[in-house]
Order: structure tokens, then sequence, then C-alpha cells
């Protein structure tokens, strides 16, 4: 069983990888410790071939009452892919658009997570995530997005102090791994207009995540995310972060609570659902108790992509969280309707 007791806590600065290419950390840590320099990954014996097999990507979405809307830039190396979707929780809609740009072309990701700006702009379609001070800015352009012109502009807040959890795993190849960034219950402020139609995001009722990944993956890669920002009746906001399916997790799982801005680290967790009918109720439980939790779907979002050397299957179920999770001072916290989604994802990259 992996117990939290057993993962390693990274506190301690340094370069992500070695001249070698080798990690010189493994583990998880509550802020961003490691500089992601890339330029050291070694696994090919022919350098300009490197960069096809590192996969980068910041994938923001926001969770309002009514609405989940997302934008994603990601450089896999051999091709590029710009997308946004929205999805209504009320009616079922859901909308998505994808540009694939071969090598990446026009994509452009900062080195690391916590300064420069993550850009796309062919003249039509803009999307820009940047930072300055503790905002997070977010803004999009889409013309005829699902046949109507889409924009969005939405600030995020991050505290010096707001905790996200980071983790640096070896994939099967210890030259191949993953280094990852999960900040969850950001209040956002904006608001995204579609043709006629308008919402608003307001920082009492809207939160953001981030999903920020850079590494080197297996060419056939599975996952399972499942991830939630809300608020608790008295209106502490509550965050969760579970998942399985790649890497070597015995020094660090992406498993954890996320409770008014810190992390609540949880060890193994095991997931139970049905992947002939994945809107079924899923069951996720950690042997040590500590997370006991049903998530319902309400709805179901499939997006396949088959470009030959770059296919991917994902089935991302929205739904709400039942059942409880012990915070690490032993408070057990009751989540009874907690929005959020849960996905298995199959890749060839």
């Amino acid at each position: 069983m992996n117990h939290p007791a057993s993962q390693i806590e990274l506190t301690q600065s340094s370069p992500l990888l070695a001249p070698n290419g080798q990690l010189r950390q493994v583990g998880w840590a509550r802020q961003p410790l490691l500089d992601c320099n890339l330029e050291h990954a070694r696994f090919y014996s022919l350098r300009f071939l490197q960069r096809l097999r590192i996969k980068r990507w910041d994938y923001y979405g926001f969770t309002t009452p009514d609405h989940f809307f997302s934008a994603t830039l990601a450089d896999l190396g051999y091709a590029g892919q710009v997308f946004i979707y929205l999805i209504d929780f009320a009616t079922g809609a859901h909308h998505e658009a994808t540009l694939t740009v071969p090598f990446s072309k026009g994509i452009v990701l900062p080195r690391n997570s916590t300064a420069g700006e993550s850009t796309f702009d062919n003249g039509q379609v803009r999307l820009a995530f940047r930072q300055a001070g503790e905002t997070r800015q977010v803004s999009v352009v889409w013309p005829q997005f699902a046949g109507k012109d889409l924009t969005a502009d939405i600030r995020l807040r991050l505290k010096p102090d707001h905790e996200s959890l980071t983790i640096v795993i070896p994939m099967n190849n210890a030259r191949r791994f993953y280094y990852n960034r999960k900040l969850n219950c950001l209040p956002a402020e904006g608001e995204l207009t579609w043709g006629s139609d308008r919402i608003e995001f307001k920082p009492t009722d809207t939160l953001g995540n981030l999903d920020w990944g850079r590494g080197v993956w297996d060419y056939r890669s599975f996952w399972v995310w499942a991830s939630a920002s809300g608020f608790l009746p008295a209106g502490r906001t509550v965050g969760l972060n579970l998942g399985f399916g790649f890497g070597d997790t015995r020094q660090a799982t992406e498993n954890a609570l996320i409770l008014d801005g810190r992390v609540h680290k949880l060890g193994q967790v095991d997931f139970h659902y049905s992947s002939q009918n994945f809107k079924q109720p899923w069951r996720m439980s950690s042997p040590d108790g500590r997370l006991q939790l049903e998530f319902t779907p309400f709805l179901e979002r499939v997006a396949k992509t088959n470009l030959l050397l770059i296919t991917s299957e994902v089935h991302q179920l929205f739904g709400r969280y039942r059942g409880t999770v012990v915070a690490d001072d032993g408070e057990v916290l009751h989540l009874d309707g907690l929005t959020g989604w849960a996905e298995e994802h199959h890749a060839q990259w």
C-alpha cells in the first residue's frame, strides 16, 4: 500500500534534469521547485529527434454553477493542438473546437509554470495565458466556434501561499519522466461571450484549475484523472486531484485533497468504474480509509484524435462527488454534490 508517509516530499530547489538526462529529484512538492531544463533531455542518440518525444501542455478549466469552460495549448512534438470546449450543465449541450498544428508551429509555451506567457495566434484564433503578480489571465478569441464567435477574458487569483500539487516521477525508462503541476480552487473573475450569450465568472461561485505538464512519455500511454474545485457549505474552498495509470508512483502519487489552498497529501487511491459504460457510478477509495467517494456522472464528453503517429481517445465524465475525505489533521470532510470530472485517456503520441 502506498501510504502518504512513504512518499517523498521535495523541499529544495534544483534543476529538473542532470546533464545526462536523469532526474535530479523524484517526489512531490507543494510548490514548483524545479527548473524545467528540458534541453538536458537525453533519450535518443540523434539530438534533433529529442523534441519529437517531449510533451508540453497548459490546460485551464473553469467551473461555474452552470457551465464548464476549458482552453488548452499543447506541444506534442510531432504536432501541436489548440482547443477549447464549453459545457452547459443544465442542458447537457457541449461544444468544442480543435486546431492541429504541424510541428506545433506558432505555439509558445514557457519554460516553467511560474513565469512567462503561453500564446497562439494564427490571425484568427488567438489564445493567451499570461501571468503578472498574483493574477493569471486567460484570453481567448475563436471565430465561429460552433457557429458563433466566442471571446473570453478571465482572471485567476493565485496567492503566494496557495499550494499546488507538483510531482516528478520516472516512467518505465529512467530517461522518460512526467513533471506536472496541478492547481485547484483559484477564484476566477471575468466573462465569456458566445454570440449573444454571456457567461459571467464571479470569484464567489467560480473556481479555476491549471494542469501544467512537461515530460517525456512512453509512446503508448494510459491514465485516469479525476478533479474538482468547489465550495463547502460554509464557503471554504475544496478541491480534489486523483489519478493513476502511468509512471512509477512509489515515491509520489498525484492524489490529494486541496482545502482552503493547502495540499493534504493522499497515498494510494483505488478506482472502480466500467470502461464499457462510463456513465455508471465510479467509486474511489484509499486503503487507509482516508478517502471514500462515489462519483455519479451526468454528462460524457468523448474526444478522439487520429493523426497516424498521434492518436488519442478520452472519455471525460462530468458529475457529482459524494462521500468523505480526511484532512491531515483528522478533520472529516463530507462532500455532497461537489461538481467535477473523471476521465479515462488512451494515447499513442
